[in-house]
């Protein structure tokens, strides 16, 4: 029943907010992964919101970056850096479909960076993640340019 009421969710989500998805980047604001630096994930563990002056366009979306340091690695290898799925949902894109996600479900899974729709989907979404990891790799490809 839980599973079913984070998906009914996330459905009617991505019904409402279906111009926001139609790039192959999640963009809030106009700004990637919503202004968050993706770098940083990895290097300092948690969220950091990037600066105005340090952005980088990539994939027709703007990325935002804490420091200069974080800026240059991404631009060094931003496959390394950049989150799965376009950082939509990991869950809602192992479902088939593209859903926005909340910087605060981020997780690094064998070195690449996912997020979640909620706390609620990442929950669940843990509990299967390889699983759920596979079918969205299969996806994606699938869905990535489609609204």
């Amino acid at each position: 029943m839980k599973k079913l009421i984070i998906l009914l969710a996330v459905l009617l989500t991505v019904f409402f907010t279906a111009n926001a998805q139609k790039s192959e980047i999640f963009v809030s604001g106009g700004k990637a992964i919503k202004g968050y630096d993706p770098v940083a994930f990895f290097k300092d563990a948690k969220p950091i919101k990037g600066n105005d002056s340090l952005s980088f366009n990539y994939k027709n979306a703007t990325w935002m970056f804490a420091n200069a340091q974080n800026l240059a690695a991404f631009k060094n290898n931003p496959e390394m850096y950049e989150p799965q799925y376009g950082g939509y949902c990991a869950y809602g894109t192992a479902n088939g479909y593209k859903a926005p996600t909340q910087t605060d479900t981020w997780t690094i899974v064998d070195g690449k960076l996912y997020f979640n729709y909620n706390q609620n989907v990442k929950e669940a979404w843990s509990k299967q993640q390889a699983t759920l990891i596979e079918k969205a790799n299969t996806n994606w490809p699938l869905i990535k340019d489609k609204p």
